[in-house]
């Protein structure tokens, strides 16, 4: 069959792309090609296998869908090659989900690749154990330099420079130049998301879950942060993703106490 344009991930987030797929148990590649180029390999509605220039396997599906441009282009009944992927769909969802956490807690940490960092002053003379990767970005961080000129000079990937960048906060090794002081708000009830999985995955199924957490990352927020004056329209705007009409209605009639305004 021949390849058709799905969209362009400048426009669209490629979860929402894969979402029918896996939902409809389809089997085929897709494919992006931009600055970046990668393939996932679907088989009756489960991700058997991915693969990047630089990865292949679970660690090439998690680098594409942290990219954020590329044509997005799909090929159905196209079997894969090769078969590197071994967990079940949900659990590769699950272990993205948990790195989209990860991402979103180092994310805290360091807002931006154009942010600088520097070696902070240590009060106390507790001696502390380095990787060498820690040493290396210890080396180049002096205050001038950004995390993106530091990525590019390790030839890292985003995601490890990061995570050593939040592990070297984290010990009291680095500073950032300019700190922000982020504002106190009234976090949701702790119950609030244990409905809102439930009644979801009633609809959905199991990529309920992950359709949350990437609603969750369109609004800047995760689990532990979402304010109660953003609940409302968050909950709006997650209906909007279940396509069948009257499973929508479902779900909203459902999660009607949580919708109420003083929740």
């Amino acid at each position: 069959m021949a390849e058709v344009v799905l969209g362009d991930l400048a426009q669209v987030k490629l979860f929402d792309i894969l979402k029918p797929l896996l939902m409809g148990k389809k089997s085929g590649k897709v494919a992006l090609r931009g600055k970046e180029t990668g393939e996932i390999y679907l088989e009756m509605g489960n991700i058997v296998h991915a693969k990047t220039p630089r990865y292949v396997g679970e660690f090439a599906f998690f680098a594409i869908m942290e990219w954020k441009a590329g044509k997005i282009t799909y090929e159905a009944d196209l079997p894969p090659k090769e078969r590197t992927i071994s967990p079940p769909t949900e659990q590769l969802l699950l272990n993205w989900s948990y790195r989209k956490q990860e991402w979103e807690k180092f994310r805290e940490v360091v807002p931006s690749a154009s942010a600088a960092f520097r070696i902070s002053l240590q009060k106390s003379g507790e001696d502390k154990s380095l990787t060498a990767d820690q040493w290396n970005v210890l080396a180049l961080s002096n205050g001038v330099r950004t995390v993106a000129e530091v990525m590019k000079l390790l030839d890292w990937d985003e995601f490890k420079i990061l995570k050593t960048i939040h592990q070297l906060v984290q010990s009291g090794l680095l500073e950032r130049v300019e700190t922000e002081k982020a504002a106190k708000k009234k976090l949701v009830a702790e119950a609030f998301f244990q409905v809102l999985d439930l009644e979801l995955k009633r609809v959905m199924g199991p990529v309920a879950p992950f359709v949350i957490d990437d609603k969750l990352t369109e609004f800047r927020e995760t689990r532990e942060s979402l304010s109660q004056d953003q609940a409302l329209s968050f909950l709006e705007s997650l209906s909007e993703e279940i396509p069948n009409p009257q499973k929508r209605k479902e779900f909203i009639k459902a999660i009607g106490g949580l919708l109420s305004p003083e929740k």
